[in-house]
């Protein structure tokens, strides 16, 4: 089956990006979700990325809107009829996403791939949900999605071979270097991420430095871009939690126990760069983790 029409279910930072790099690779997207609030935050996310392009000179205005153009955004998840090979981007829980596979299994057309950007929860689990498990693949993007080169696919157990290859081809069509993951709890990029993040947090909370420090240490000394404090500010610690919860429950491993102030964070609202307020206050920088 050619592919010329991608669906993306969920237009937040992940499923936006998603559809921005797909519509900018020339693909038709259909992009949807479940509010039309959301829905216009999504477009007007994409709009602000295409809009830097453009003063950067990387993007014509006339491209610019070429690429706006092949994005039709809806509420109707029966929309997905249309589409040639479908991307979910919902948030990271994993009831929402068996529910949304299993009506994606009836709206799809036969012979239509159905890929999670799922950051952790195992594929053959997500697969379980539809009666075309060997047409489910991960497909999970780096955030940001327009900057990261990195797409992790992972097959379930039931994945097919020639569907493994179309998404590989089809994320080398939108620039992007693929690489094989296998289905465990967090794949590659989160197993080894994610508790590293969690020991930051465990760090901040026993006052072993602040969250300056820290981030610090991390950048200059390990020569990372950011911090894993900064950088699970910009994932979302709402985020963070679900993903150390997956490895914790995957596992039944003590060392990927969410720390506790991970889980007062979430509990109070605290998300990260989204909400205005996480490991930062973003205007007010945090100096231990009870003290912002």
């Amino acid at each position: 089956m050619e592919i010329k029409t991608i669906g993306v279910i969920g237009a937040g930072q992940m499923g936006g990006g998603i559809a921005q790099v797909a519509a900018a690779s020339g693909f038709q997207v259909i992009m949807s979700d479940i509010a039309q609030g959301l829905l216009d935050k999504g477009v007007a996310f994409i709009g602000k990325n295409l809009d830097r392009l453009v003063q950067k000179e990387r993007m014509t205005e006339a491209e610019k809107k070429e690429v706006l153009a092949r994005i039709k955004g809806t509420l109707l998840l029966k929309e997905m009829a249309a589409a040639d090979f479908a991307v979910e981007a919902a948030t990271e829980n994993e009831q929402l996403k068996l529910s949304i596979f299993a009506e994606l299994d009836k709206i799809c057309r036969p012979g239509v791939i159905l890929a999670s950007n799922t950051s952790s929860i195992p594929i053959t689990r997500i697969a379980s949900a539809t009666k075309r498990p060997e047409l489910v693949i991960g497909m999970h993007f780096m955030n940001p999605v327009p900057v990261m080169r990195l797409v992790e696919i992972i097959k379930g157990l039931a994945t097919s071979e020639g569907t493994f290859e179309v998404t590989k081809d089809l994320a080398i069509r939108m620039g992007k270097t693929p690489v094989e993951a296998n289905d465990f709890p967090g794949f590659i990029s989160n197993r080894v991420l994610m508790p590293m993040i969690n020991e930051a947090i465990f760090a901040l909370l026993e006052g072993v430095g602040t969250a300056e420090a820290i981030d610090q240490v991390i950048k200059l000394g390990l020569n990372h871009p950011m911090g894993p404090l900064e950088l699970a500010d910009l994932i979302g610690l709402d985020t963070c939690l679900a993903i150390m919860k997956t490895l914790y429950e995957g596992f039944g491993d003590p060392k990927y126990f969410p720390c506790p102030l991970l889980t007062k964070y979430v509990e109070a609202g605290y998300l990260g760069k989204k909400t205005g307020r996480g490991f930062y206050s973003y205007g007010q920088r945090a100096t231990s983790g009870e003290k912002q």
